[in-house]
């Protein structure tokens, strides 16, 4: 889904770069309300692990392969304002870094990965979090609906900005048809990865996904042989895992997990070229793709320049951009947070 430089034109370009610009201002005030001392470092390890994953690409059909978007994950664990931030934190690393992505489609590439999926994800698992049962499974499921829609969702968004701005003559219905088909498939794949990954959070630190914040459930009696509803509300999701595992804990096994994943695991991935790749070469999207401002990167295409052996450079080269990923994602959300600390500080109100 990264949309590479030349297939929107300059002018619907910038207009997407206002768009994007607008959304990480509003959401960097937003995020100031959704961080603390304990979130704040989760978000910077959400960045890094959304980069880890995006580096697995998986088949999803013949010829095609798909990676996790992220927005619905992030927005579960660590709020949707926030989210935009992790994905867009993600999104500048890789196309600056490694070339994926151009850096003149980067407001197309924030509104399109980060807003769009953020937002639709977002209120589809708040929906439906309205109507199904209070507890623990509620939110994986939850998590799995939102992640699958967010996809063709995305798809759909980038067919309407190609619609306005498109560089090559396509005709928008064929777009639209491939685009969404072959997203559908790829959202299964962000469904699965998206709900394992905030069950297995919540398995452990509840406490600490912000889509489970404020679930309750009535603590029921039996009374006579009959379950009756107890007049205090209890957490819908008890967590006695939780006060084994330290968030300290939880950080490190995330940041080594994200670590594998890109150093090790994604020599396995799947080489066929993603939906947006495979749509745009089959009908003729890329007719005016430009070369990337960032190809002579040491790091471009997920490489280490002047390593030979595939495994290593591939391998390096993820586990250089977990790491970068991961204290550029820190700096900014810590910065935030000690932002509304002194916000929330005491004021010198002498004249």
């Amino acid at each position: 889904m990264h949309v590479p430089d030349g297939f929107i034109d300059a002018p619907t370009s910038a207009v997407t770069g206002v768009v994007a610009a607008g959304a990480l201002a509003v959401s960097l005030r937003g995020a100031r309300r959704e961080l603390d001392e304990r979130t704040a470092p989760l978000a910077g390890l959400v960045a890094a692990f959304i980069f880890a994953v995006q580096m697995l690409n998986f088949p999803v059909a013949a010829g095609t392969s798909g990676h996790l978007l992220g927005g619905a994950l992030a927005a579960i664990l660590v709020g949707p304002y926030t989210a935009v931030l992790c994905v867009s934190v993600v999104l500048l690393m890789q196309g600056v870094l490694f070339a994926d992505g151009g850096l003149t489609a980067l407001g197309v590439n924030i509104t399109d990965m980060a807003l769009v999926t953020t937002v639709v994800s977002y209120a589809v698992f708040r929906g439906l979090l309205a109507v199904l049962p209070r507890k623990r499974r509620s939110v994986t499921v939850a998590s799995f609906v939102a992640a699958l829609v967010s996809v063709p969702a995305a798809a759909v968004a980038f067919t309407l900005i190609y619609a306005i701005g498109g560089t090559a003559d396509v005709p928008i219905g064929k777009v639209a048809t491939a685009m969404v088909g072959v997203h559908v498939l790829i959202g299964i794949g962000e469904a699965v990865i998206t709900a394992l990954t905030v069950g297995a959070v919540i398995a452990v630190r509840p406490d600490l996904v912000h889509g489970a914040r404020g679930l309750r459930q009535r603590l029921q009696l039996r009374v006579n042989g009959t379950l009756v509803d107890a007049p205090a509300a209890e957490p819908a999701i008890p967590a006695p895992a939780a006060a084994r595992t330290s968030r300290r804990t939880l950080w490190v096994t995330g940041l080594v997990t994200s670590l594998v994943l890109a150093g090790f695991v994604s020599f396995y991935a799947s080489a066929s070229p993603d939906g947006l790749e495979k749509v745009a070469h089959d009908k003729g999207i890329d007719k005016k793709e430009k070369e990337h401002a960032a190809a002579d990167s040491p790091l471009a295409d997920y490489g280490v320049k002047d390593i030979s052996d595939a495994r290593l450079s591939g391998g390096l080269a993820g586990v250089i951009g977990v790491g970068v990923t991961v204290v550029a994602g820190s700096a900014v959300f810590w910065a935030l947070r000690r932002r509304r600390t002194d916000d929330a500080s005491p004021v010198n109100t002498s004249v």
